[in-house]
């Protein structure tokens, strides 16, 4: 090789990158990954690495992290705690990443500009090519020991929640908390359309146990502050559980198939092999003639909806109501169904703010909506005002009235008072179809033929005798069939009749979703 050739080659510098890579994907050393790994938890190279198809994930900013020289000569790099990309999930192009608990505990990387969490390089990326970002969240926030780095405070903030909160309105965003989230990292995994953590594993607080102690004087571990018990079925911070991180990453990747890439696109529809006009004879039977007796509302909705494609949100907070993706002729649509089985299905704070949560999420990203009614009207009684059920109800009841996406209206049986207004598509055609168990009103026959005849009632020889007289008149006036007479609802069906009706339904609806693409005029989803 010529003297020439020999100053012209790069082989040393590519020789350099090389080592720069390999001390990066070695992560926080042998031990450090050893000590990581030894409870079953996965690194988040292997996390990625199964999250992603494989051979699509392309790193960015691999070799970023804190060198050490001698001599000018790079002896090793400690790698920036937080790994991330773009790369393809079922063949869609997504940004990921996540911290890297094995260097510094996740703790965020002090660069002039970061790689990922709030204001980082990754939210960039999803914003600006539009593609979904999944948030793997294992770490912790800003540290006072960057005070003394720094040598001075800055304002919280400094690396914002901004673009977090602008991504809301743009494209899907997944968070999924894997370890201990704590600060930042547990303020990001909220601002997310939808979260997941793993039982026994995961934890998120503002606030770890130290801080605890200290400012209360009270001993917790991480599992009693923030565990799953804690964050999904106390406080509902953490939308949805699952049993391990395998379980995590498929759910992340189910979410995903619901949505489009974005707020410019359709969502995406699926070749379906479920018979759209298939009916089951479960239904004609499933809803009791005893008004005051429970019956299985996911029953029903696993019946309707195509096989096995059901997806619920937050399955155990806010009870009486049930949230959920599903499909129908293998088109996406959002489920908003009342639980009889909790509060007889009446609307409480927590249900409020979760159907409300769900119907703006459907509405940003142009998934039409189904409402299945048994709605009886708010809780009530001195507990239920004392929480603001009040306040949430209407709530909902707001959000659903400024709702452009397609919706359908399908009481199943009962739909009263206020409450009821929160399943009406009032900002569409407000389109309202009913089973022959249906029974609807400003407020039910029982108890409100009291309040409005009390005079009548207690005047009466037996009042108990015509309380009842009122009552079946008035029972036989609010039948669905006289309703459907006055056009005071578009349609009575068989219930067998449920899924074609609806099946064509949501094929027409999504004829009109083109004219609706588009960011909302809001911040998308509140979380």
């Amino acid at each position: 090789m010529s003297a020439e050739s020999t100053t012209s080659d790069w082989t040393a510098e590519i020789g350099e990158l090389e080592r720069r890579r390999a001390w990066a994907e070695s992560l926080g050393g042998e031990e450090s990954v050893a000590r990581y790994t030894a409870s079953g938890r996965l690194t988040i190279r292997q996390r990625i690495g199964s999250l992603m198809d494989a051979g699509s994930f392309q790193e960015v900013g691999k070799i970023t992290g804190t060198a050490d020289y001698q001599d000018g000569r790079i002896q090793s790099v400690v790698p920036a705690p937080y790994v991330m990309g773009i790369g393809r999930i079922r063949g869609r192009a997504v940004a990921v990443g996540g911290e890297d608990f094995t260097v510094r505990g996740g703790v965020s990387w002090g660069g002039d500009r970061r790689k990922g969490g709030q204001g980082g390089f990754i939210e960039d990326m999803a914003a600006n090519y539009r593609i979904p970002l999944v948030n793997l969240i294992d770490g912790s926030g800003g540290s006072v020991a960057s005070i003394k780095k720094r040598g001075h405070a800055v304002f919280p903030g400094v690396h914002g929640f901004e673009k977090s909160v602008e991504l809301l309105g743009l494209v899907p965003v997944v968070s999924a908390v894997v370890g201990v989230a704590a600060g930042g990292p547990a303020g990001r995994a909220i601002l997310a359309h939808w979260s997941v953590m793993v039982a026994g594993q995961s934890q998120v607080f503002a606030a770890g146990p130290p801080i605890v102690e200290r400012a209360m004087g009270r001993k917790v571990t991480r599992e009693e502050l923030g565990g799953a018990k804690m964050a999904v079925d106390a406080a509902g911070t953490i939308d949805n559980v699952v049993a391990n991180e395998a379980d995590c990453l498929e759910a992340i990747a189910d979410f995903l198939s619901y949505l489009p890439q974005n707020v410019w696109e359709m969502p995406p529809v699926v070749a379906c092999d479920d018979p759209v006009d298939r009916r089951d004879e479960l239904l004609a039977s499933i809803i009791p003639r005893d008004r005051r007796k429970p019956y299985d509302m996911r029953r029903i909705l696993r019946t309707v909806f195509d096989r096995g494609s059901l997806f619920e949100i937050q399955p155990s907070w806010g009870k009486g109501i049930i949230t959920s993706f599903a499909r129908l002729g293998g088109r996406p649509v959002g489920i908003v169904a009342n639980n009889p089985m909790v509060y007889g299905g009446a609307m409480d704070g927590r249900a409020a703010r979760k159907q409300g949560h769900f119907v703006e999420l459907c509405d940003t990203f142009h998934i039409p909506l189904v409402y299945l009614v048994d709605q009886p009207g708010f809780l009530v009684g001195p507990d239920a005002e004392a929480a603001g059920t009040l306040r949430d109800g209407m709530r909902a009841v707001y959000i659903g009235m400024q709702a452009s996406v397609p919706a359908l209206t399908l009481v199943v049986r009962k739909c009263y008072g206020m409450a009821g207004m929160a399943a009406c598509d009032k900002a569409g055609i407000n389109f309202k179809i009913g089973w022959p168990s249906a029974e609807i009103g400003n407020l039910p026959v029982q108890g409100g033929a009291r309040a409005a005849f009390r005079r009548e009632i207690e005047a009466a020889e037996d009042p108990a005798l015509r309380e009842a007289e009122i009552e079946a008149e008035l029972a036989a006036l609010t039948s669905p069939f006289r309703m459907a007479e006055a056009f005071a609802l578009e349609d009575i069906i068989d219930p067998r009749e449920t899924r074609a009706y609806l099946c064509r339904f949501i094929e027409t609806a999504y004829s009109t979703l083109p004219t609706k693409l588009g960011p909302k005029a809001r911040f998308g989803v509140r979380p």
